[in-house]
């Protein structure tokens, strides 16, 4: 399987900023140590043309990126400080996620090691979201007609306000989003499907709830293909979280998102989206679990008796 990744993934930001801007870094490297990608299977996207941007964002809101004019409020809501490396940053990390589509519609499967910046809206960023990189991929795919409908999966323990306020009036993109009732934002948005859990919900809850949702969504979408936002703050001791998951949940909630797409014959793209455990490290190794997942699919589709090829994509 082929991934999207970047050095500049990763840039500095503020002594003590809460996003983990590390884990893309570890990620990369977590899946060379482990075997389950070559160095090959990394393929590094250019930064994304302006006039994909401009098919999702209002021309105002990129000229305020493209001329550092966001005001202090407007960084506030963002929660990162513009600079000129957050604006190449986020246009590579848009471009990972379009990458990620192409190769799925013709592979079946692949993914950006950064994206799933759900609370980008049409004309602001917020969340640490500057531009909705799902969105911006969905919409180029449709302009080039290589797909015609999309299903966004979006498990992110945040509702993907961004991402509804998108596609609101627009019954070609299908968005399911499973999320903290009580958690940011506090004004939710309507998504096509929203399921709206309490806090402390753990792993029989969250897949019982999952396996029903995704069965209606997929009935719904009628998609083409189906964009995965696989946050980890769902994982028990996210700092931003409140839910409960464990791994072994995590786990079991990839295998039923990667396996039923995927049995449904559909193309797939999975994106990071958030995560904020003690430490990048452990970020990362949450994220580990949907690539892993995914490497295992790959290997089952192209060689079904391969057992042993597959085990060795496991947890050991």
């Amino acid at each position: 399987m082929r991934v999207s990744h970047h050095p500049d993934y990763s840039i500095p930001l503020p002594d003590g900023h809460p996003f983990p801007m590390n884990k893309y870094g570890y990620l990369r490297q977590f899946l060379l140590e482990r075997g389950t990608l070559a160095p090959e299977d990394f393929v590094a996207p250019g930064e994304a043309s302006m006039n994909d941007l401009a098919r999702v964002h209002s021309p105002e809101y990129l000229e305020k990126l493209v001329t550092s004019a966001l005001s202090p409020a407007e960084q506030r809501r963002l929660g990162v400080p513009w600079s000129a490396r957050l604006w190449r940053r986020s246009r590579l990390a848009v471009q990972g996620t379009l990458d990620a589509a192409r190769r799925a519609l013709a592979e079946g499967i692949s993914a950006n090691l950064a994206g799933g910046t759900h609370h980008a809206f049409t004309d602001r960023g917020e969340g640490f979201c500057v531009l909705n990189d799902v969105a911006i991929a969905i919409r180029a795919l449709q302009a080039e007609a290589a797909i015609d409908r999309a299903l966004i999966v979006d498990l992110d323990v945040h509702q993907g306000n961004g991402t509804a306020q998108i596609f609101s009036a627009d019954a070609s993109v299908y968005a399911l989003s499973i999320h903290g009732e009580r958690n940011y934002p506090a004004t939710k948005m309507r998504s096509s499907l929203d399921v709206a859990l309490p806090d402390g919900t753990g792993d029989a809850l969250y897949l019982a709830v999952l396996r029903d949702a995704l069965a209606r969504s997929l009935e719904e979408a009628r998609a083409d293909i189906v964009f995965y936002l696989a946050g980890v703050d769902v994982a028990a001791g996210d700092r931003y979280g409140r839910f409960a998951l464990s791994d072994d949940g995590i786990r079991q909630r990839e295998e039923h998102v990667i396996s039923t797409v995927r049995s449904a014959g559909l193309p797939l793209v999975i994106t990071l989206a958030g995560g904020y455990a003690p430490t990048p490290e452990r970020t990362a190794q949450l994220h580990v679990f949907a690539i892993e997942t995914a490497c295992r699919w790959t290997l089952a589709s192209r060689v079904p008796q391969a057992k042993t090829a597959i085990d060795e994509c496991q947890e050991p």
